[in-house]
């Protein structure tokens, strides 16, 4: 077997996924940078100039006039669109103070000012690069290449050449490229990175496997069930990508604070030039009124805990899901997958006179071993539970819609549901237990009904204390669950965990009419797991998918929760939470600092210059605090 190298270089190998998530960001950082950058050394050299040597006062302004010349005037252009929009943000006291400065010969405060804003502009660009580094890092985790058998060759290929069916060889060690079935090989697996659980799964031929899993220590042959642009791991990144790219709804309040905070110093501005008759008051009120709080300690916090949700596993697609689930106040739960495990156990097995229960399981289990149906595993479960040798199968075949059927240790076994039993060929059927409520099928050996089995989704260890903790903890006052299961499983459900609003038998229409009706009467929250939730989830105020079952869900939802728990859940409520009371605390606490240096100003004790330094202190005070959304809180959850 002899190894080949596709000709495409390996550096454009992903080049789909090897995305720079921060290009956006990335040229606007550079310009304001390289403005506070020059900003910083003109003030420097002005300094310089006008107290170590023997220049003119004209020419120690030079360096003045090009930052203001350079960095003031597209500053001030910005501005003077958003004022013909009519958009009265709290960055227009800095334009009006920069004209101002202009026009007094203040050309050291007008400078400052210039410094003040860009590099506020610059400290948000790297917020949001930081922010960025999650979805960075998952990039560069990712083979530029893949190891595709094709005969008897393995050729090294760019991910992008991979396509459906390929078979894919994973060296150990190596990070998996693709979604894929295991052919080959018997191993494990690290999906920690993707899960959030501590473990290493188990993979042997039949298994699934996810991209960007790390394999361990045995080579795996896999079939690739998608393209790697169409894989789980860079389905996650384009989450990512999604999520950086929105526009934080909090970022609405520093605006509307502003549009408040603006006129109030502008007045206070013109009252000081009034009673002092000095222009020069004007000025240093402007200076020091200038709100970069507004401007830069929201966005920070918002984004730092955007960060903090996607080291927790919780992948924050909108910005303003992090705003608005303090403010819900109805609760909608899928119920398979969501409230319960989507893992259905074997909690009857009854069989028929002539039969015994080991040996109808042990015959069952034999069977159900090779299926990929659901209810096997509960089966097999249930088998490694009591310790039975299994037999072994053969002539298995397994059409969907009619059960499976095989011949287990010399004897012919059929699976199926009551429905689907032939009266003519099995015999006993009239025997059968009544049919109840819940997953059920029956078994028939050598054509005669031998036992029902019956199944539950059993909720969640901790879907109760979930639950019941909504309402005194996070003000839920009204919680329920919309499913598309039958009435009596829903409500068994319900009546385990606590909820006693149930709609059963809802179809993906039905569901978003009702989870519309509910978002009208109040703020809700939808929980679910399905293709069918992903209507309803784009309906609710917040939207949030819990698992890795569907990539449709996980598209229309605003928060995405990779680990399969619902105390992720509770965790972004309480971060949240935080972000909300650090934003206002950053965004208030520094507007309220910037009015006491405004009354300092307005009665002469601050000259522009002096109100300018001041007001750096108060943003360097308010960003410190922002960033502290970025750190878990206390109390990350009360479950």
């Amino acid at each position: 077997m002899s190894v080949n190298k596709s000709k495409p270089a390996a550096a454009a190998a992903n080049a789909s996924l090897q995305v720079d998530p921060t290009l956006d960001t990335s040229r606007a950082g550079r310009v304001t940078t390289a403005i506070a950058a020059l900003s910083l050394a003109a003030i420097a050299l002005h300094l310089l100039l006008r107290f170590s040597f023997a220049t003119s006062r004209t020419a120690s302004n030079a360096p003045l006039w090009v930052v203001l010349a350079i960095g003031g005037v597209p500053l001030v252009y910005d501005l003077l669109k958003k004022l013909l929009r009519r958009e009265f943000g709290s960055d227009l006291l800095g334009g009006v103070s920069i004209v101002t400065s202009v026009f007094l010969g203040e050309y050291l405060a007008g400078s400052i000012i210039v410094l003040m804003l860009a590099g506020g502009n610059a400290l948000e660009s790297f917020a949001v690069r930081s922010a960025s580094s999650v979805l960075a890092a998952l990039a560069k985790r990712m083979p530029s290449v893949a190891h595709i058998r094709r005969g008897r060759e393995i050729i090294e290929a760019p991910l992008s050449e991979i396509v459906v069916g390929d078979a894919v060889l994973v060296y150990p060690h190596e990070i998996c490229p693709a979604d894929g079935v295991v052919t080959e090989g018997r191993g494990t697996m690290d999906e920690s990175y993707l899960t959030g659980e501590p473990f290493k799964i188990t993979k042997t031929i039949g298994s699934e496997v996810i991209s960007g899993a790390i394999n361990g220590a045995a080579a795996l042959t896999i079939r690739t069930t998608q393209r790697a642009a169409d894989s789980r791991y860079a389905r996650i990144m384009d989450v990512m990508r999604e999520s950086e790219q929105g526009r934080p709804q909090i970022r609405r309040l520093g605006d509307q604070l502003g549009a408040i905070y603006t006129p109030v110093a502008v007045a206070a501005a013109l009252a000081s030039w009034a009673f002092s008759g000095d222009p020069v008051r004007f000025l240093a009120v402007l200076v020091i009124a200038t709100p970069c709080p507004l401007l830069i300690a929201i966005p920070v916090a918002v984004i730092g805990s955007i960060s903090l949700c996607a080291r927790r596993a919780i992948i924050v697609k909108s910005p303003a899901a992090l705003e608005h689930v303090s403010e819900c106040r109805t609760a909608i739960f899928d119920k398979t997958g969501t409230l319960t495990y989507g893992e259905p156990t074997l909690t009857e097995l009854l069989v028929t006179p002539g039969f015994a229960p080991n040996e109808v399981l042990a015959l069952v289990a034999g069977l159900e071993r090779y299926s990929r149906h659901p209810l096997s595993r509960a089966v097999l479960a249930a088998e490694e539970a009591v310790a039975i040798d299994l037999p072994e199968a053969a002539d298995l075949s397994e059409i969907p819609g009619q059960g499976l059927r095989g011949t287990v240790d010399g004897r012919r076994i059929q699976i199926t549901s009551r429905a689907k039993l032939d009266p003519s060929v099995v015999s006993g059927i009239d025997r059968l237990p009544a049919a109840a409520a819940g997953l059920e099928c029956v078994a028939a050996i050598d054509d005669r009904c031998a036992a029902v089995l019956r199944f539950r989704d059993e909720p969640r260890e901790d879907s109760r204390t979930f639950v019941t903790h909504l309402g005194p903890k996070h003000h839920f006052s009204k919680v329920m669950i919309l499913s598309g299961d039958r009435e009596s499983e829903v409500r068994y459900l319900a009546e385990r965990v606590g909820i006693t609003e149930v709609l059963a038998h809802q179809s993906p229409e039905q569901k978003l009419a009702v989870v519309r009706d509910e978002t009208a009467a109040t703020k809700t929250l939808y929980v679910g797991d399905g293709v069918n939730d992903a209507p309803a989830m784009t309906a609710a105020t917040v939207g949030m998918a819990i698992g890795r079952n569907s990539d449709v869900t996980a598209a229309a939802a605003d928060v995405v929760i990779l680990d399969n728990t619902l105390a992720k859940i509770d965790e972004f409520m309480h971060i949240s939470r935080r972000m909300r009371a650090v934003a206002l605390e950053s965004a208030v606490g520094g507007m309220l600092l910037s009015m006491v240096g405004m009354s300092l100003a307005g009665f002469g004790y601050l000259t522009p210059v002096s109100g300018a330094i001041c007001q750096e202190v108060i943003d360097v005070l308010a960003v410190l605090n922002a960033l502290r959304a970025a750190l878990p809180p206390k109390v990350i959850s009360d479950l």
